[in-house]
């Protein structure tokens, strides 16, 4: 929502102070530059990168202009979620657990959390580590290496499409240089004509180094820059899981590997303890005598 707003703001300033000083907006369409620059635009896109980035490209945009997935309530779904299972494990074993983990989409405990289950990343990032914990004999030093090599994975496929676009954004003033030559080359083939005739081919030409720089810094330059931090935001909420499981797999009870991976939530998104308190216990009457016992 604030990337239209912020982009509406950055062409409305634009078009408010060239109106201001008196600018005739039909001066600026041009569909001949735009065509010039956006197609170039679009086939250095296509030339430089592979099919499954260029399908990153269209869903990260369609994100940046949502809400981001990972609010303080996604992330106190999931602290309930991760203490409702750890709980199951410490009361009735590892195998207890292990239907929930080899088929989710049938587990009636992560069913409840549809989000969960329909992030397959998210999903398979916690279920083959409690896999890997089930088997038994990895040392939790060695599944915190895992843990990270599959969030560095998974960051670097969320950055490729990223540099991506800032490669296109970075093209764009150069774009916008080349639709000007040719405006100036068409210029040049009208000299003797009409002064007006000259003056409106030298605007023209004009006009594409003007929508080379502003498609640059006011559009695909932000909308690039907000598909990274959408990565970081990914990034974040898989550490607090890593964190979560890595703290539990070293023996700490539920409650306490929840409370340390509340620690690792982005502060403007992470709950406060009596927060997460409440919404753990409001889950079911087991897991609060399962903590109860732990303070005991």
């Amino acid at each position: 929502m604030f990337a239209i707003v912020g982009l509406l703001v950055v062409f409305g300033a634009v078009l408010g102070g060239f109106l201001m000083e008196k600018g005739q907006i039909a001066v600026l369409l041009q569909p001949a530059e735009l065509l010039i620059i956006g197609g170039a635009a679009v086939g250095t896109l296509l030339a430089a990168n592979p099919m499954h980035i260029l399908k990153s490209i269209a869903g990260g945009l369609k994100n940046v202009f949502g809400a981001s997935p990972f609010s303080k309530t996604r992330y106190l779904d999931t602290l309930k979620m991760m203490y409702e299972f750890l709980n199951k494990i410490r009361r009735e074993g590892l195998q207890a657990v292990e239907g929930d983990i080899e088929t989710p989409e049938e587990s009636k405990l992560f069913q409840q959390y549809p989000l969960f289950l329909k992030e397959r990343y998210i999903r398979d990032f916690v279920c083959d580590t409690m896999r890997m914990a089930i088997t038994g004999g990895v040392e939790p030093f060695d599944m915190d290496q895992m843990m990270e090599l599959d969030m560095d994975v998974r960051h670097h496929g969320a950055t490729q499409p990223v540099n991506a676009l800032s490669t296109v954004a970075d093209a764009l003033p150069g774009l916008g240089i080349v639709a000007a030559v040719l405006g100036v080359v068409i210029t040049m083939g009208a000299l003797g004509g009409p002064p007006e005739l000259i003056g409106h081919k030298v605007a023209s030409a004009l006009v594409g180094t003007f929508l080379g720089i502003l498609l640059c810094y006011g559009l695909v330059g932000p909308l690039s820059s907000n598909m990274a931090k959408s990565a970081e935001e990914e990034r974040a909420f898989l550490h607090v899981f890593r964190v979560l499981m890595l703290s539990f797999i070293k023996g700490l009870p539920p409650i306490l590997a929840v409370e340390i991976a509340r620690r690792a939530i982005p502060s403007h998104v992470r709950p406060s303890f009596a927060e997460m308190e409440t919404a753990c216990k409001s889950q079911a009457a087991a897991p609060v005598k399962t903590e109860e016992a732990v303070h005991a």
